[in-house]
């Protein structure tokens, strides 16, 4: 049982844990994730650290309440446990001897690229940010990430920050000069394909988060394979983080849509038992 230290809600569907957990928060690294399960019938969930204490012994999780499953978890309260958590799992993001890097987070995916521009700050880098939302209500870590380097929001109707993808933010700052040693996106596929195809008319070196369909976590199931330089690779213990140059993006978003009408009807179901009390 982990217990629940703090809860915050970032926007109406995104929440924040603080859950207490030293020996993971021991031993996390940037890049690594967790998976966590509620109740003893709850599905397995891979969520990645989005920042661990290992003085206070806490690991936090940053996701979207949207299924089922996250649902519930989103209804835990602080001083509430989370009933199964298991980390770190996947290999730590390469990080070191980067002196420029830019690092782009799509929605949800500014919480996994956070710990990574973090680090790289905190490492000596020179650090640029872009994060995209769909509006201002989405925006989550502002403060947070600006205080790992310059940071550029984007938001796709302009109602906060500049108007546009994160695309456009990576186009304007290559257009003013920037040189950069590495660029690591981390949002939706579709996301991340952009961003790789720019950086490659660039040579720049691009490392991508994938987080496609994942089960057991360790690599016995093959379910979040991903199609890498030809190979088949699995994200869990060969990733989360792969060279986006090399990544098979298409073959990726068919794999993430396979299980899409059960996630909706598992949603309608949840509905209609809060519905019937």
């Amino acid at each position: 049982m982990f217990k629940i230290l703090c809860k915050k809600e970032l926007n109406s569907s995104t929440v924040l844990l603080e859950i207490d957990s030293p020996k993971i928060a021991k031993k996390a690294l940037p890049g690594q994730f967790v998976i966590i399960k509620q109740g003893e019938k709850g599905e397995r969930i891979p969520l990645t650290i989005a920042d661990h204490d290992d003085k206070k012994g806490s690991v936090t999780l940053i996701f979207q309440a949207v299924g089922d499953s996250t649902k519930k978890i989103s209804e835990l309260q602080e001083g509430e446990y989370l009933t199964d958590m298991v980390g770190p799992l996947g290999k730590a993001s390469e990080l070191d001897g980067y002196k420029s890097a830019c690092v782009i987070g799509g929605g949800l995916g500014c919480a996994i690229a956070y710990p990574q521009a973090k680090y790289l700050c905190e490492h000596g880098a020179r650090v640029d940010i872009i994060a995209g939302f769909r509006d201002k209500e989405n925006v989550i870590l502002e403060k947070e990430m600006g205080d790992c380097g310059n940071l550029y929001i984007y938001t796709d109707n302009g109602s906060y920050g500049k108007k546009g993808f994160v695309t456009k933010g990576l186009s304007s700052l290559l257009e003013e000069g920037n040189k950069y040693d590495v660029v690591i996106a981390i949002g939706p596929v579709i996301m991340m394909k952009a961003i790789s195809e720019i950086t490659r008319e660039h040579n720049i070196k691009t490392i991508v988060s994938m987080n496609p369909i994942m089960i057991d976590g360790t690599g016995m199931c093959g379910g979040c394979r991903v199609r890498v330089d030809g190979k088949n690779k699995f994200a869990c213990v060969d990733g989360p983080d792969f060279d986006g140059h090399k990544v098979d993006f298409d073959n990726l978003m068919l794999r993430n849509k396979m299980y899409r009408y059960e996630e909706c009807k598992s949603c309608n179901l949840l509905k209609e038992d809060k519905k019937n009390g």
